[in-house]
């Protein structure tokens, strides 16, 4: 897209009429060649050239010598930096860049604030999407119930903010652990839920033996992926952080449980499932673990829906709604629903669930 003149100029600056001012990617023109910067004297011809108004360099001096050679020796007409300076002018005119040049921090206390919260638990508990729930629909696990003798939770990310938040949070990479930032780990808002005459005992990764000794009344599992961004996510095989496999079979296989991922993206699930009672994938949450507690217990309903397909295995990659070999572990649009206290239907955009035809007859999903 660097070096698209079709695009940035064609169709965004010509036919569109865009009157602000384009900028690259960090080392956008560098990456025009392979491997990058191999050419640089093309690369800030051709990504200049095209109509791109700002860049982002890391080397500053190199790129300005280069281009005042172009601009000099006419290989970049001086009419393609007149339109870039006009452009960014322009937009720094209309913010009133020059009058005000600096930030205004007088709602700097509103960040963070309890009303900001309280809406991003919102957007928590509305993207959450529950993808199994029980063997059948008239025996399913959730809403867990707030009382109980002894529930174990599990799994590396239960007590993680980091790990919730995903990167670009505070650092580039984001951070493991509970010093990155203050909010709710999806352990401390079970914690806050549940009755309190409810024990809950915490162990990230368990053995069998432990499990089936203590006797609990129902387990929540809670793995993904390490937080990351950009190309450092770039992955081969979409595979849930160790320990997270073994923890899954370890609780699953002794006591009836839900499994929560913290992803990103989808990631291999299937060779789970059947081990699972119930699947919840939260995404990233953020700081607001609390809203992922609102819905597992019953305080709201799961009404999330897949917004992109959920793969079996990563061999089927790329796959998306259409295809001929169309055979996901679960469809885009897949989202069982509850309502508050107990499970109402299921539901998905797809026709198709599972080989399963559901039909909507004035609110209510039957089986044919």
């Amino acid at each position: 897209m660097h070096a698209n003149r079709d695009l940035v100029t064609g169709f965004l600056k010509s036919k569109l009429k865009f009157r602000g001012f384009v900028i690259s990617d960090w080392l956008g023109i560098d990456k025009i060649t392979s491997p990058s910067h191999a050419n640089y004297s093309y690369s800030v011809e051709a990504g200049v050239g095209v109509g791109i108004d700002m860049i982002m360099v890391s080397n500053f001096t190199e790129f300005i010598d280069v281009l005042t050679y172009q601009v000099k020796h006419n290989i970049i007409p001086i009419s393609r930096i007149d339109d870039a300076v006009k452009r960014i002018l322009r937009v720094k005119v209309v913010m009133g860049f020059f009058e005000n040049p600096m930030a205004d921090y007088s709602l700097v206390n509103q960040l963070g604030s309890q009303e900001h919260r309280e809406l991003a638990r919102e957007a928590v508990r509305k993207t959450l999407v529950l993808l199994k729930n029980g063997e059948s629909a008239d025996k399913p696990l959730l809403p867990l119930p707030k009382k109980a003798t002894k529930i174990l939770v599990s799994g590396t990310h239960a007590d993680n903010l980091g790990y919730q938040c995903g990167g670009w949070t505070i650092t580039w990479q984001g951070l493991g652990g509970n010093d990155l930032t203050s909010g709710t780990t999806v352990l401390q808002a079970i914690k806050n839920t549940v009755d309190p005459t409810t024990r809950v005992v915490y162990s990230e990764n368990p053995d069998e033996d432990f499990v089936k000794s203590n006797k609990f009344s129902f387990a929540i599992v809670v793995v993904g992926e390490p937080s990351y961004a950009e190309t450092f996510g770039d992955s081969l095989n979409l595979t849930l952080s160790e320990p997270g496999p073994r923890t899954i079979y370890n609780v699953c296989g002794a006591v009836k449980c839900v499994v929560v991922v913290i992803s990103g993206r989808p990631v291999v699930m299937q060779p789970y499932l059947s081990s699972i009672n119930a699947l919840v994938v939260a995404w990233l949450p953020g700081t607001e673990g609390q809203g992922v507690a609102d819905v597992l217990f019953g305080d709201y309903g799961f009404t999330g829906k897949l917004a992109r397909t959920w793969f079996k295995t990563v061999d089927q990659l790329p796959m998306n709604v259409g295809d001929p070999h169309y055979d996901p572990l679960f469809p885009f649009g897949f989202g069982l629903t509850t309502k508050p206290g107990r499970l109402v239907r299921h539901c998905s955009f797809e026709n198709n669930c599972h080989g399963k035809v559901w039909v909507v007859i004035s609110s209510v999903l039957t089986l044919v």
